[in-house]
């Protein structure tokens, strides 16, 4: 929602400043300018990523429309979810939870949190996690290790869509000035019909390098800033569950392992104390 009052504002603040100082819209309307720089600009974002990526920012995108998935009550199921599988471990044995991790979709357990079941890599790590721990034999410390490697992993593919949205956005005012180029050059060839058809082309041209600015800083650009935001959130998601599970793995009791989980959730997101406190009695009541 925020991300298109954003927009609006921008481009309601530059139609109402142009239209201030006296100037005509229909002169912006350059169809050739958004063709020359619209077209290079997909162009070479196809040249420079693959496929996947392409889809990944299409989707992050649509998602900075939506708004991050993440928010204080993601967080607060969440902590509920992993309440009650520790609570569930501690009481029928860890060789209870098998069933749970090898089949989520059907698990008694995480079927009740569907926020959660939504986050495809969170439940990936949370059950590959559990896999590792019921196996046995694996210290703590190389516990850590292995879900650090996991979550490194992860963020750093999921970082490249915005990288990629962030380069197309620094081209942008280089394309514009491609733009504006061939528009000089259309004007030299007119330049002996008069001064309204050269004045007329010269608009055009400045058209292409306003447009190229204009999407890099005004558009582009801060769509880009919103998805690594977005990757950034979903990242602390995933350190929440790390620091919970690294915390049932070394003995703690499963009051004690959502503390931490808590606790690594950043401040503008994290449940309070007594949020927590009411979510898990609402998680014992079930």
């Amino acid at each position: 929602m925020f991300v298109i009052i954003g927009i609006v504002i921008v481009f309601g603040a530059l139609m109402a400043g142009y239209l201030m100082a006296g100037g005509n819209v229909m002169v912006l309307l350059q169809i050739s300018e958004f063709v020359i720089i619209g077209g290079a600009a997909v162009g070479s974002l196809v040249i420079a990523n693959s496929m996947t990526t392409i889809k990944k920012i299409i989707a992050g995108i649509l998602q900075t429309l939506k708004g991050p998935r993440v928010n204080k009550q993601a967080y607060v199921e969440l902590l509920q979810l992993l309440y009650e599988i520790f609570q569930f471990a501690k009481r029928e044995g860890l060789i209870a939870l098998e069933s749970h991790v090898e089949n989520p979709e059907s698990s008694s357990i995480l079927s009740k949190y569907p926020t959660f079941l939504a986050n495809e890599h969170g439940v990936e790590f949370l059950c590959d996690t559990l896999k590792v721990v019921l196996s046995g034999g694996v210290p703590a410390y190389d516990l850590e290790e292995l879900m650090d490697i996991d979550l490194e992993a992860h963020h750093a593919e999921e970082a490249v869509a915005p990288a990629a949205l962030s380069t197309m956005a620094d081209a942008f005012p280089g394309l514009g000035i491609v733009a504006a180029v061939l528009g000089v050059v259309i004007t030299m060839q007119s330049i002996s019909e008069g001064a309204e058809t050269v004045g007329h082309h010269v608009a055009a041209a400045l058209v292409g390098t306003f447009l190229g600015v204009l999407l890099s800083y005004g558009l582009v650009g801060p769509l880009a800033k919103n998805m690594d935001n977005i990757v950034q959130k979903e990242s602390r998601y995933m350190q929440a569950i790390k620091a919970a599970l690294l915390s049932f793995a070394k003995g703690a009791p499963a009051a004690v392992a959502i503390e931490y989980g808590r606790r690594a959730v950043n401040p503008e997101s994290r449940p309070s104390f007594k949020e927590t406190e009411d979510a898990i009695k609402q998680t014992k009541n079930k």
